[in-house]
């Protein structure tokens, strides 16, 4: 069921005139249309109480393992609603229709009344899940003086169940939760009967009870209109003034209207919030006309409900029911305390009735609910992480509630208390004191509590960046269509720059890309990328966000330069002869080459085959080149930014057998397959010579290596330039031993003599290849 908004006049609702108004975001359904069976309607909820036996000194109550009906959330409550419990309150529950019990949960005993009308005093309620049966201890505080307060008792809430699909989770995704789908918990198709701490009453059939407390292990609570308390705590109220005719809620019985104050519009976008037809509010147990303050709000308050942190996305409206259900039925307050509530999936829930963009009075800071809203997160945060998601919703909805107001979130303000009281966190004051608060502060800083768990205070000042700006952590993570060098990029010209931010997106209005500082492109909060085309020239560039309350952060500029030159070869690429094997389909190549760029450049690489050398301008790449055939080897270098420079060299390697030297003394002819062509020469001769002539540019004398070979003198030219050592551990054929370049291709002579060395004379020649 959707809400109807009927306006008055602005002048009417500024001068108080009479008139019919109905208050945007009161929401609810005639009494009659409840809907038991979970229609679209209002939900039935169930409040159950048992109560609990208290020792005869007082320091310890307990309530035995009982069989109960079903219910899915449950608190101890006690007759003083200003009564406090120092100790622990510790309750478990059985899992519906199984014998496994869950863990003993820990209920904080610091729940602030919330007005001298509260009728009784309480935990935070803790949700379980559908249960039929539980187990509570209490134990007073460690002084011996400390008693528990009288009245204690097990309040049990059935949320009731809705047919209709589960609260879609505001485009939100809570990391690791599953099953989306999970239905809300089974109900009870038991209807409550008249609660004894509230006199809150539904509609039973004949043969409908509220469970007995058991006489063997748990003993009645006393009446809470005999609790009255001794020395009840200053009064934390509204003003409201009276006008004619305005009803609280479409259920309500006609009561003295309040003056409803104006809705300001915000300085950022409100997010999406689901009202208490969403969540399916029974406004038949809340009647009462909704409270304002009588000024601005001037701060928010951040709490935890305290209670699991297992739910589905599903059960978020189940648990909200519950927890209206226990403020109203249990603590006998006139509503749900809080605001509003955030579950683990994003989603946020109208809380206290009276309009989402009013500002409502709540009963969740004890002493502070009169300049203040309210927003809790469904969860125990002492023992989880608060999600991404939960904790971006709350940044959202503080923001829009404060920018109602024109308060910054990340400020401070000051409040005056309407109580006396310690804080969860040391500081102490009078009724009346003035004191300074951030503008969204948690639960522990107004009142004597753990709330909102340690996780969840220990994120307040990430909350209040995201809520009030500039973005942070925005970083350029990369800028693709480019290469890196040096700390820079470089590119042709067309580039996407890449960035990333610790405040969520949905808190950014927009992102801008600078190049020099002017704006080339401009993208929405939710993008974390942009394009453009650079200049020739060395550009600064850099991304702004502009967070929803208008205020910006530049990222750290980084240097992307636009480069259309390509590179080019300072030496050009030549071919020579290198050690190796040597075959008839094979000669061992090097090729020298030098390539530059005018600005950075990148690697050289081979047409064919695919091969990447480096560094570039470095003398590299040994290949294999066919004898007797013409080589051609196409050599690219590139820069940075992708340009590219080419060239080529032909090679062509010649083979000269042995038989082709000029021989001088003895020789002798050796054949295998493992020779070259088939056949060597051998000498052990001292003095013994072969001599190649031959026109080219390098040549590689290519010999077969043993333990017992020998040594052998080179002469080039006539010259001797080298003797060389065939001796090798291993034997080896086709072995270009010994290789010789020259700058330019020329007719040469290669002569070599055998030493005759002592042991090992022999030495055996494959012949000699050269390069044409």
């Amino acid at each position: 069921m959707r809400r109807r908004r009927i306006w008055g006049t602005a002048a009417a609702v500024a001068a108080g005139l009479s008139g019919v108004l109905v208050f945007q975001g009161v929401t609810g359904n005639p009494i009659g249309s409840l809907d038991d069976e979970g229609g679209s309607g209002p939900v039935r909820t169930e409040a159950r109480s048992l109560g609990l036996k208290t020792d005869s000194n007082g320091h310890s109550a307990t309530l035995a393992q009982q069989d109960t009906k079903p219910f899915s959330m449950l608190g101890v409550t006690w007759a003083d609603p200003h009564a406090r419990i120092t100790g622990s309150v510790e309750a478990r529950a059985r899992k519906a229709g199984t014998d496994t019990w869950g863990r003993w949960v820990h209920l904080d005993g610091n729940t602030a009344p919330e007005d001298k009308s509260a009728k009784r005093g309480g935990t935070d309620p803790a949700w379980v899940g559908p249960s039929d049966g539980v187990e509570v201890r209490v134990v007073a505080g460690g002084k011996a003086t400390n008693r528990l307060p009288a009245g204690l008792r097990l309040d049990m809430i059935d949320p009731g169940r809705s047919k209709t699909s589960s609260i879609d989770t505001a485009a939100y995704v809570m990391e690791g939760a599953a099953g989306a789908e999970t239905t809300d918990p089974t109900p009870s198709d038991t209807p409550t009967t008249t609660d004894p701490g509230t006199g809150t009453t539904t509609e039973p059939t004949a043969d409908q009870t509220t469970d007995p407390a058991p006489t063997d292990t748990a003993t009645a609570s006393p009446s809470d209109t005999a609790a009255t308390p001794t020395d009840p705590a200053p009064t934390d109220t509204a003003t409201t003034s009276p006008t004619p005719t305005a009803s609280a809620s479409a259920t309500a019985s006609a009561t003295p209207t309040v003056s409803v104050p104006p809705a300001p519009p915000s300085t950022v976008p409100q997010p999406a919030i689901k009202s208490r037809a969403d969540w399916q509010a029974d406004e038949s147990i809340s009647p009462e006309a909704p409270s304002y303050l009588s000024g601005p709000v001037k701060a928010v308050a951040v709490h935890h409900t305290a209670d699991s942190n297992t739910y589905t996305c599903a059960d978020g409206p189940a648990i909200v029911r519950g927890i209206y259900t226990y403020h109203v039925k249990s603590n006998g307050w006139k509503d749900i305390g809080y605001n509003f509530l955030v579950d683990k999936c994003g989603v946020i829930y109208e809380g206290r009735k009276g309009g989402v963009d009013r500002p409502v009075f709540g009963a969740h800071t004890y002493g502070f609910n009169s300049e203040t809203a309210g927003i809790s997160v469904l969860g125990d945060y002492n023992t989880a992480v608060p999600s991404t998601a939960a904790l971006t919703s709350v940044a959202r909805l503080a923001a829009w509630k404060l920018g109602q107001y024109g308060v910054d979130p990340t400020g401070t303000t000051t409040l005056t208390a309407g109580a006396a009281g310690p804080s969860g966190t040391g500081r102490n004051w009078v009724a009346g004191a003035k004191l300074t608060f951030p503008t969204i502060f948690g639960h522990r800083d107004g009142y004597n509590t753990e709330c909102p768990g340690n996780n969840l205070y220990g994120q307040l000042g990430t909350l209040r960046t995201w809520a009030g700006g500039p973005v942070a952590g925005l970083t350029v993570k990369s800028v693709s269509g480019t290469g890196a060098a040096g700390g820079k990029y470089y590119t042709r010209g067309p580039v996407t720059v890449s960035w990333s931010a610790t405040t969520p997106a949905a808190l950014i209005s927009r992102n801008e890309l600078l190049v020099d500082g002017k704006v080339v492109a401009t993208v929405a909060g939710s993008a974390t990328s942009a394009g453009t085309t650079v200049t020739a020239g060395s550009h600064s560039v850099q991304v702004r966000a502009v967070h929803q309350s208008g205020r910006t952060a530049t990222s750290a500029a980084v240097t992307v330069v636009g480069d259309t030159t390509a590179p080019y070869f300072s030496t050009k690429p030549t071919a020579e002869l290198t050690g190796g094997t040597v075959s008839s389909t094979s000669a061992p190549v090097k090729l020298r080459w030098k390539a530059a760029d005018a600005l950075a450049l990148r690697d050289v690489r081979l047409t064919t085959p695919a091969v990447t050398y480096g560094p570039a301008t470095a003398v590299s790449g040994t290949l294999g080149a066919k004898p007797g055939v013409t080589t051609s080897f196409t050599l690219s270098a590139y820069d940075q930014a992708g340009n590219k420079g080419a060239a080529a060299v032909g090679v062509t390697p010649a083979i000269l057998q042995e038989s082709a030297a000029a021989k001088y003394s003895s020789w002798s002819s050796r054949s295998s397959s493992s020779y070259l062509g088939g056949y060597s020469y051998s000498s052990g001769t001292k003095n013994a010579s072969l001599t190649w002539t031959f026109t080219g540019r390098s040549a590689a004398w290519v010999v077969s290596r043993s333990a017992t070979s020998g040594q052998a003198y080179v002469y080039v030219d006539g010259v001797k330039v080298t003797t060389v050592d065939l001796k090798s551990a291993t034997t080896m054929y086709r072995n270009a031993i010994w290789t010789k370049t020259w700058a330019s291709s020329a007719k040469h002579t290669v002569k070599i003599v055998v030493v005759g060395t002592s042991g090992r004379p022999t030495i055996t020649t494959d012949g000699l290849v050269y390069l044409k």
